[in-house]
């Protein structure tokens, strides 16, 4: 009997889960694999992570590195520490990484230092803001990755401005989409109910990144916006475990109390989520996940950041990059709730290959390529 390939594949925060459910799937369908999923434990409050694993049918890690939160050193340095162990008990054919979190970095760097080759699920997507730890992750990972799989022709672009052989780089297309063409049929709207939600009549906020949520100024600007904005549309908030802390920690609480159309609830698992922003107006956020959602779903989205590595959703989807302004933000707002969208959705295009067949062809490449017998 043939004996079976093995491929680690490392992840640690909810984005990556939801992009690996589909991989995991493709890889234990083919009798040629034997898959081994490492958790790092970047993220690990239950709310935000478990329920993923259990709503997008992942199976248990077959390790759970528990390396919790830390500084960006000191958890890229744990979670290498603890993971060379794995890959020298493992000895992997090929080792998978994805995204641009601090997980991704330190399981390429890891595999990088013991000769074994890597793959980075979503190479290319450049911010050129260097002051994001996401784009430094990027920009390292895919310099020692040995398969680049990008999402759209400007990742392509940008690896190959930056002297990566077009012999490593694959067009694929999002592996995301592939978890939301399946999911979507599948979300019903009873959060909704539950929320006493009508469908389009309200909008939905996201904020998670340092460079909001930790800066006092960037964080006030927002939520002034929102408070006018609410206005018009009530607003829906699920607050990320980091933007409550920092809520409090900046004395926010009383700002927030005098928005009397946004309303604070605990974060969602994934089938919730999908279905508050596929019903909604308008998405606010400064996530990358969502960006690329809502053009999926044809749903206006404003990014509240100055730059994004999501570009193709801005060139061709229904995505807009507002800054955070506090009159950028209304104004842009304004603009969508009082149309029928038609500037943002009469120009949106599916990018090539979000087709939901991304993880097909992420496996049918690594097994004619890269995978080292």
């Amino acid at each position: 009997m043939e004996k079976k390939i093995k491929i680690v594949t490392v992840v640690g925060t909810r984005p990556n889960f939801i992009k690996i459910a589909p991989l995991i799937e493709e890889m234990r369908k083919s009798q040629r694999i034997k898959p081994i999923l490492v958790h790092t434990g970047q993220h690990y409050d239950y709310e935000m992570s478990k329920i993923f694993f259990d709503e997008l049918k992942i199976p248990e890690p077959d390790y759970n590195l528990g390396v919790g939160s830390g500084s960006h050193a000191w958890q890229t340095a744990k979670i290498m520490e603890k993971l060379e162990k794995v890959l020298l008990k493992e000895n992997p054919n090929l080792v998978i990484v994805v995204g641009d979190v601090n997980s991704t970095l330190a399981g390429a760097l890891t595999a990088a230092k013991l000769n074994f080759p890597i793959a980075h699920i979503e190479a290319g997507m450049r911010s050129y803001d260097k002051t994001m730890p996401e784009e430094i992750n990027r920009l390292l990972t895919d310099h020692i990755s040995d398969a680049l799989f990008v999402t759209s022709h400007l990742d392509t672009q940008n690896l190959l401005k930056e002297g990566i052989d077009q012999r490593e780089i694959f067009l694929v297309g999002n592996i995301m989409t592939d978890v939301l063409m399946e999911q979507k049929k599948k979300v019903s709207n009873s959060i909704l109910k539950k929320l006493g939600l009508q469908k389009k009549k309200y909008a939905l906020l996201t904020l998670h990144r340092a460079g909001n949520v930790d800066n006092k100024e960037n964080l006030k600007e927002i939520l002034s916006a929102i408070k006018k904005i609410s206005e018009r549309i009530p607003v829906i908030f699920p607050v990320h475990p980091r933007a409550k802390k920092m809520i409090n920690f900046f004395g926010f609480k009383r700002l927030i109390k005098e928005i009397p159309n946004l309303f604070l609830i605990k974060p969602l698992s994934y089938f919730q989520m999908t279905s508050l922003v596929k019903n909604s107006k308008l998405v606010l956020t400064d996530s990358g996940g969502l960006q690329h959602e809502t053009t999926v779903l044809g749903v206006p989205c404003l990014t509240l950041r100055n730059v994004t590595e999501w570009l193709i959703t801005v060139k061709q989807g229904t995505n807009k990059v507002v800054g955070t302004s506090k009159e950028n933000i209304i104004k842009e707002a304004f603009k969508i709730l009082g149309s029928k969208n038609r500037s943002f959705l009469e120009k949106r295009k599916i990018p090539q290959y979000w087709d939901g067949k991304t993880a097909k062809r992420i496996i049918q490449i690594l097994l004619k390529y890269y995978v080292r017998h």
